[in-house]
């Protein structure tokens, strides 16, 4: 049976109001459409429609199905559409949501190369820290730099690992000497993320396997970018994203401090609802971030 002929008659007769007209919206005999819903009836093993002389009506059970069929090949004729014409140019709006630090420093400059490739594509930027549900709050696109996490409702695009390591600047390990050992770090000026009252603990792996610190916390923040500051400046040994971090290593203004251990791998993401993958232009961003940050990113290219 073909489902979608058996579909689009049912949905003609229920909006026409009788076979023949329905035929003579779809170019069909008015046997043939009684044939797509009567097999369309057969299939389901419900009557959709009660069936007289002069009208034609729906069941409860065809009420219910008229309003997801109806539904279903509205977007189905939605996306042809939007295929057609993003064929031709990919254009639309994209509203995207990313996380401070990395829209600032990484995403915003893709971003505008994205936009310079596809001038008929408008973006909407939206950057904070919180956590957003990127259906309920309306975002095509949601960027997150965390751990998986299991949305069967949405597709997680993986990008890339995001690294985090320890590092400090050259005059602070000059003035207080580098850490041979993991326990080392407790003795000395630490940044970290947390409640400067309540101290602090770095839960960080290496050779020996998961090993939790304890921390002198003497600067926090829920800024990544104020703790790279601090640490360029000399007021401690700081554990950030490489992507915060990987120009200052790069140029020797920070350096990696035992480089044998490591925070929890964290991961680029790309987040959205599956029907949002209909669209051209969510596929072109989706290949573009990939091709921009996949593989080993720019930040991570030390010598």
């Amino acid at each position: 049976m073909d489902k979608f002929a058996s579909l689009n008659a049912f949905r003609q007769v229920v909006e026409s109001g009788s076979f023949a007209q329905a035929a003579r919206e779809l170019g069909l005999s008015r046997s043939q459409v009684n044939r797509l819903v009567i097999n369309l009836e057969d299939d389901l093993g419900v009557s959709l429609l009660v069936r007289t002389t002069r009208h034609v009506g729906l069941t409860p059970a065809g009420q219910a199905f008229y309003e997801r069929a109806r539904s279903i090949l509205n977007e189905l004729s939605e996306a042809e559409h939007q295929i057609q014409s993003d064929q031709e140019e990919p254009q639309g709006d994209i509203k995207i949501n990313a996380p401070m630090s990395f829209g600032i420093l990484h995403l915003g400059p893709a971003l505008i190369d994205f936009m310079k490739r596809y001038p008929r594509i408008r973006v909407h930027l939206a950057l904070n820290d919180h956590f957003v549900d990127p259906v309920s709050e309306g975002f095509d696109i949601t960027v997150r730099i965390a751990e998986h996490r299991e949305q069967p409702s949405l597709i997680d695009h993986e990008i890339v690992e995001v690294k985090r390591i320890l590092c400090a600047a050259p005059d602070f390990l000059a003035e207080h000497g580098t850490p041979a050992a993991i326990q080392d770090l407790s003795a000395l000026p630490c940044l970290h993320y947390g409640n400067l009252l309540a101290g602090g603990s770095w839960h960080l792996f290496g050779p020996e396997g998961s090993v939790q610190v304890r921390v002198n916390g003497v600067l926090c923040s829920n800024n990544a970018e104020v703790l790279r500051d601090a640490a360029i400046n000399g007021l401690g040994v700081a554990l950030l994203p490489t992507f915060i971090v990987g120009p200052e290593l790069q140029t020797g203004r920070l350096v990696s401090v035992l480089p044998d251990y490591h925070a929890q791998p964290i991961y680029l993401r790309m987040i959205y609802a599956p029907n949002r993958h209909l669209s051209a232009r969510i596929r072109l961003l989706v290949k573009f971030v990939q091709a921009r940050f996949g593989d080993r990113p720019y930040w991570d290219l030390v010598e």
